[in-house]
């Protein structure tokens, strides 16, 4: 049975949702129960802009599917190729030689060495009073990224931005409750039971798959921010959204999800990818389980005027999250609210034009010399093939045809009764096959080198040496040309990390000061182990309260490199003509000059074989005079 379309009859099962009431208490005593005028604007309003939207995306769905193919290395068989499979499994078919790939894998190899650092974000104070409070916001997100495993949705982000030019992460807070064991201690001995709390609260990360999103179509994929609405659709279940509303009171309306026969999107039927079928994943799934009560959600973020669409009276934009279920049900709609007034949404696009919505990806580039590749490489294990078959003519007046179709090594050939003690001369002869695609193999190395330069990723990148020539490689030669391989990603990477990584860093942030409530501990490491040990004294973790983390911030990108990817004879020869002339050393800072080296030689914690020497309270009380220190009122472990 069809969702509800509003403006037409509903069925009479689904007229069961307008009879009930579950007495939900709508924010700001808006009337948004289903059925009500206002609830029907705003689903029109959101299926409107997701329309408009996936009709623009959806374009770009065919390219997509073929580089999804090509990256799960696979080609789908015709069918004289499944009944040559059928007959002997160990026979070849056609296949995408994984090159493609293999390019793919080495950008984010590189791109991961590049961005999975410590810290992962890193925060500045804008003013001296702001220096310490900045680097305890670093430690607290810092912990946030282990807990919630941001890294994996990174790696998510930045495989996407490769293959389909574009990809999506949305940073959100996260709260677990649950229960914790308490022990009552007293005279008459101990008592432990359970109590409910708050298990953990911080950032967390999502990822938007490209296939769902729902961008502003009027504006580029890198300026999310300029647009007047961006969405995505979530694949959910009706337990989990049943779950949120019991704890989150922004929720509403998902009881009324139970009354409709089909809690599907109109919009995706099914899923467009190309990624599963080899082994009929989740485009087939979606047919039609029913085990499983999935639950579409258009969650959408709209600047809207309030007094046009009746939520409010002012007549200047606002910025809201509505969410839509099942294209029937609103069971979200209300401000943003966030300090930061944007959508909270990040893209990278590291080959973005500076104009188009989708734009055109490295991997969808490669494809043309990825065909190629696939054809050269195909026609000759198809000519191979036909060579080691065997191919005989026969005179079937001599011969058994049905004992000369057998496979099996080691078979016995019977001739016909009439020729019986005739002798079996000149009964099977063999064809000539000449190998018309020997040099195919030559012409794939000529592809692959092109789609090497192309992809960024030479033979350097990929951890081998050059090859041919009598000569040897020497040092220059091989740092001369990694510094150019490097220099080509860190180009990527520093896009990547203006696009996306900052504004992610800048979102956690803004969320940890305006949404933590909950003291933690931080430890006393990264580049300022001494400063916080003068200020708190020579412990292992420092008791954070929400009130310290309240302070003005910049957040620092990092520049693309990796360690080890900018390491230099020439800074090493330096180092040694400074610690030979105390003149130099009086104008160079030696130590920082040896970092420098030292990170660029591919050490990741310099700072951690440093020796700690503690600062006197005469030090102390001076920094804190100058304004460099400022004393906390959180407690200490």
């Amino acid at each position: 049975m069809p969702n509800i379309v509003y403006g037409e009859p509903y069925s009479e099962m689904d007229g069961d949702i307008l009879k009930k009431d579950y007495g939900y208490d709508y924010p700001d005593g808006l009337d948004l129960r289903p059925g009500s005028k206002l609830h029907k604007k705003l689903v029109n309003e959101v299926l409107e802009r997701a329309r408009e939207s996936h009709n623009v995306i959806q374009n770009r769905f065919s390219s997509w599917n073929l580089i999804d193919q090509v990256l799960t290395t696979y080609a789908l068989t015709d069918e004289e190729e499944d009944d040559l499979v059928n007959e002997d499994s160990r026979k070849p078919v056609t296949i995408v030689f994984p090159y493609t790939y293999v390019i793919m894998e080495t950008m984010l190899t590189y791109l991961v060495a590049a961005f999975f650092q410590d810290p992962v974000f890193r925060y500045e104070g804008v003013s001296p009073e702001d220096m310490v409070g900045s680097k305890l916001l670093e430690y607290v997100i810092q912990q946030h990224v282990y807990k919630t495993k941001v890294l994996l949705n990174v790696h998510t982000m930045l495989r996407d931005s490769l293959a389909y030019g574009f990809g999506l992460g949305a940073p959100g807070w996260r709260v677990n409750t649950g229960y914790k064991t308490i022990i009552d201690r007293t005279i008459f001995g101990t008592e432990k039971f359970q109590q409910e709390a708050v298990l953990f609260e911080g950032n967390d990360l999502s990822n938007i798959d490209p296939y769902m999103s729902l961008p502003d179509p009027n504006v580029p994929i890198h300026e999310i921010q300029k647009g007047e609405f961006f969405g995505y659709l979530d694949i959910t279940n009706y337990m989990d959204l049943l779950s949120q509303e019991k704890d989150d009171e922004d929720l509403f309306n998902v009881k009324y999800l139970k009354h409709l026969v089909s809690k599907k999107s109109s919009i995706y039927n099914l899923d467009e990818s190309a990624r599963e079928d080899k082994v009929k994943g989740s485009r087939y799934v979606r047919k039609g389980w029913t085990s499983t009560t999935e639950t579409d959600v258009i969650k959408m973020f709209i600047k809207i005027i309030p007094k046009d669409w009746k939520v409010g009276d002012s007549e200047y934009p606002e910025k809201w999250e509505v969410w839509l279920a099942a294209d029937n049900v609103i069971i979200k709609a209300k401000p943003i609210g966030l300090n930061h007034n944007l959508f909270p949404v990040a893209s990278a696009a590291p080959d973005f034009d500076g104009y188009s919505i989708t734009p055109v990806s490295r991997m969808e580039v490669l494809y043309g010399l990825q065909h190629v590749l696939d054809w050269l490489f195909n026609t000759h294990i198809t000519n191979v093939r036909k060579a080691i078959n065997d191919m005989f003519v026969v005179d079937p007046y001599i011969v058994n045809i049905e004992d000369m179709k057998s496979p099996k090594p080691g078979k016995i050939i019977r001739t016909r009764r009439p020729v019986w003690g005739k002798g079996v001369k000149d009964a099977v002869q063999q064809l000539g096959v000449v190998d018309i695609t020997r040099a195919n193999i030559q012409d794939s190395a000529f592809i692959m080198e092109y789609m090497e330069k192309i992809g960024s990723t030479g033979d350097n990148m990929m951890g081998a040496l050059r090859k041919g020539g009598p000569e040897r490689l020497t040092g220059k030669e091989f740092e001369g040309t990694q510094r150019g391989a490097f220099s080509r990603m860190e180009r990527v990477a520093r896009i990547i990390g203006i696009q996306a990584m900052r504004d992610i860093g800048y979102f956690f942030a803004s969320h940890t000061q305006q949404l933590m409530e909950e003291d933690t501990y931080v430890k006393t490491v990264g580049l300022w182990p001494e400063v916080l040990r003068g200020v708190y004294g020579d412990i292992s973790r420092i008791k954070t309260s929400p009130a310290d983390l309240v302070v003005d911030y910049d957040v620092m990108v990092r520049d693309g490199s990796v360690p080890g990817g900018n390491f230099s004879r020439i800074w090493m020869e330096m180092f040694q003509v400074l610690a030979e002339h105390p003149e130099l050393q009086q104008k160079f800072d030696t130590v920082r000059i040896f970092k420098h080296i030292a990170v660029n030689s591919g050490a990741k914690d310099v700072d951690q074989f440093v020796r700690a020497i503690p600062m006197q309270n005469e030090q102390v009380m001076e920094n804190v005079d100058k304004g460099n220190l400022v004393p906390f009122t959180g407690g200490v472990a």
